[in-house]
């Protein structure tokens, strides 16, 4: 009798869950009907939707939505722009502003209308202290919910990564969908790194040090891999930003004939043209990114800190050397990670030798260009490396992270072809330090010139070329 009782109940709740997820489906897709008959009745043109619940960050992905928006506006004269963001503190003019002042992109007002997400903080990170990808990935559904829901578009870019509003907008809102995806979600490096037992900003030390952890953690991290996959493919035309991120999400989302290579926007063209200002016996080294843990700026002071010891006899020469941090913060967590560097600054006794410069404008990020002799990136897998392109066009000697885009992708070091160099730890950086400061005028300058001459294929104008060639069947 029990047993009869269970299997009734369970019935009971299947049958339940089941109809209940009917009517959602059906309640959702009447209302995104209902919504986009309204818009069409006052507006015939194609809506074409952004998704970037950060548009107004002012990093390298910021610039990807701009140029692309730049460039449909440019093609097409019968659409409309539509950007979802979660900037509710910022109106839609201050953002276009910030748009021109850190990227020098001016676009047109009137045919762009900005829809603000109220529910952006479901998607950070701080919300999550376990299982934070699963987190996120649900946090983005109720956003992209409520973006759909709001204002559903003919066509739907994610310009973030946010793989899994894709089957909201293609079952709910019948949207053809693009992604421009910057890095995978998750990938088989984080996996080995996991498996391996590496600490690291997304792998505490506390369950790198457990196995039990350890395992729960990896069938976790394939469980999602899974998931990631499944929504991933949903899109009907997937932009990857390099090598590194092509191999993986070839690997995740298997789907190669819809996959395409579209390196970053990079404003190249006015950087190589940037005369080096005169900054008399100071060497400035330049370092440009956002304030987030995976850039790994401590790994940029332990760095000078090893420099240090390598100029020991040196006085005269460590004297002369400034690290200028430069960056945008997002939110109060990244105007506290600035707080903890500046106090590890000092702890390291470098506060002499390095300067913070938050949230600066294109001028003065140009003005920093000038008077930099050398560029540092110290990112692990860096998906691309915009600043690391930009750092190079405006002639700097660049240093970066051996592995992800600036590998493969962005800096060559054989000799007679080199273009920059390549570091693993903070000695390594310190020893390729040392050998630009003490190589000749004749030897730098060679690395420059090269450097210089091979960003070309970055260029915003390259950028909107090919994206114009990917996306133009959606228009048709």
């Amino acid at each position: 009798m029990k047993t009869d009782s269970i299997q009734n109940l369970t019935i009971f709740l299947s049958s339940f869950g089941f109809f209940a997820t009917l009517t959602f489906y059906f309640c959702v897709k009447l209302i995104v009907r209902s919504r986009r008959t309204d818009i069409k009745k006052d507006d015939t043109r194609i809506q074409v939707g952004f998704f970037h619940p950060y548009c107004n960050a002012g990093g390298g992905g910021e610039r990807v939505l701009w140029c692309a928006v730049r460039s449909v506006l440019r093609r097409y004269n019968k659409v409309k722009i539509i950007i979802y963001t979660g900037d509710t503190e910022a109106t839609p003019l201050q953002i276009l502003a910030k748009a021109k002042n850190s990227f020098n992109i001016i676009l047109d007002a009137n045919r762009i209308q900005f829809i603000y997400l109220n529910y952006r903080k479901w998607v950070e990170a701080e919300k999550y202290p376990y299982f934070t990808l699963l987190g996120q990935s649900i946090g983005s559904m109720v956003i992209g919910l409520e973006a759909l829901l709001k204002y559903p578009p003919d066509i739907f870019f994610d310009t973030m990564g946010y793989a899994f509003v894709y089957p909201l907008f293609k079952y709910f809102g019948k949207c053809k969908i693009a992604c421009y995806t910057h890095y995978p979600t998750i990938s088989t490096d984080m996996l080995k790194r996991v498996q391996n037992r590496v600490s690291a900003h997304n792998n505490s030390n506390y369950v790198a040090k457990n196995p039990f952890l350890t395992w729960i953690k990896l069938v976790y991290y394939r469980l999602f891999a899974s998931l990631y996959s499944y929504v991933g493919c949903k899109a009907d035309a997937i932009m990857v930003n390099s090598s590194w991120t092509e191999n993986h999400i070839l690997n995740l989302w298997k789907v190669p004939y819809k996959t395409h290579r579209l390196y970053p926007p990079c404003e190249v063209t006015h950087l190589k043209n940037l005369q080096h200002l005169n900054m008399g016996d100071q060497i400035i080294i330049l370092t440009v990114g956002q304030f987030r843990p995976e850039k790994d700026h401590p790994l940029m002071l332990q760095s000078l800190y090893e420099l240090r010891t390598l100029l020991n006899n040196d006085e005269a020469l460590w004297s002369k050397i400034k690290l200028l941090i430069v960056g945008s913060c997002r939110n109060s967590v990244d105007n506290e990670r600035v707080k903890n560097m500046k106090d590890l600054t000092k702890h390291l006794s470098l506060e002499n030798n390095v300067e913070f410069r938050v949230n600066i404008s294109y001028q003065e990020l140009i003005q920093c260009y000038q008077s930099a002799l050398i560029g540092l990136h110290a990112m692990w897998n860096e998906h691309f490396g915009i600043s690391v392109v930009e750092c190079m066009a405006a002639g700097l000697i660049m240093i970066a992270n051996r592995s992800g885009g600036p590998l493969m992708d962005i800096i060559e070091t054989s000799e007679g072809s080199q273009t920059g160099y390549l570091a693993v730890d903070a000695m390594d950086y310190a020893h390729c330090l040392a050998t630009i400061l003490y190589n000749t005028k004749e030897e730098n300058e060679a690395v420059r010139k090269r450097a210089r001459a091979s960003v070309d294929r970055f260029s915003e104008r390259e950028f909107e070329n090919q994206f114009l060639r990917i996306v133009s069947p959606f228009f048709e």
